[in-house]
C-alpha cells in the first residue's frame, strides 16, 4: 500500500501542469494597431480574412500573380513596402512569389495550423498575415519562395 501511495504521489508531481510550466505566448506589438472593427472598416471581407485572420486566398485568383511590371509591392493594410518587383518570379503555385523580402519590413513566425511547422510571414508594421516562406525557390538566387496572398498586397508601379 505504501508503494502504491508513493507511486501516486510521484506521478502527480511529475504530471502537474502548473502555470509556471506553461510556455509564455509572446504577443508581438506593432507600430500600427487597430481594433477588429477598425480593420473591418478599412479592408474588404477577403482582405480582412487574409490579413487579420490568417486566411488564404484561392490560388490563381490574384491579378498580381502574373504582374511583372516594375515597382514595389506594399502591405494592403498599411502600405509598408514588402517586396520589390525584381525579386518576383513565377512559381507556378498560383500565388505571387518572391525570392527575397525587403529586410526589416517582414517578420516571421512558426505556424503549426496544418499539422507541421511552416514559416509564416507578417507585415512588420501592422502585423498583417502575408503568406508563408518555403525553401523551394530559385536556387540561383536565395532558394526561398515567399508565397504571398495577392489580396494582402498593393502594387505601386515604378514612375
Amino acid at each position: 500500500m505504501k508503494n502504491l501511495f508513493a507511486l501516486i504521489i510521484c506521478f502527480s508531481l511529475f504530471s502537474c501542469n502548473s502555470s509556471a510550466q506553461k510556455k509564455e505566448e509572446k504577443k508581438e506589438t506593432f507600430k500600427i494597431t487597430k481594433t477588429e472593427e477598425e480593420w473591418k472598416a478599412l479592408l474588404t471581407t477577403q482582405e480582412f480574412n487574409v490579413l487579420r485572420k490568417a486566411g488564404t486566398e484561392r490560388p490563381f485568383t490574384s491579378p498580381l500573380n502574373k504582374n511583372y511590371k516594375e515597382g514595389v509591392y506594399v502591405c494592403k493594410a498599411c502600405e509598408t513596402p514588402l517586396f520589390k518587383s525584381e525579386h518576383k518570379f513565377d512559381s507556378g503555385t498560383g500565388w505571387p512569389s518572391f525570392d527575397k523580402e525587403i529586410v526589416g519590413n517582414v517578420t516571421f513566425s512558426t505556424d503549426y495550423n496544418i499539422g507541421y511547422a511552416r514559416t509564416e510571414e507578417h507585415c512588420a508594421t501592422c502585423g498583417g498575415h502575408l503568406g508563408h516562406v518555403f525553401n523551394d525557390g530559385p536556387s540561383e538566387t536565395t532558394g526561398k519562395r515567399h508565397c504571398i496572398n495577392g489580396v494582402s498586397l498593393k502594387f505601386i508601379p515604378k514612375k
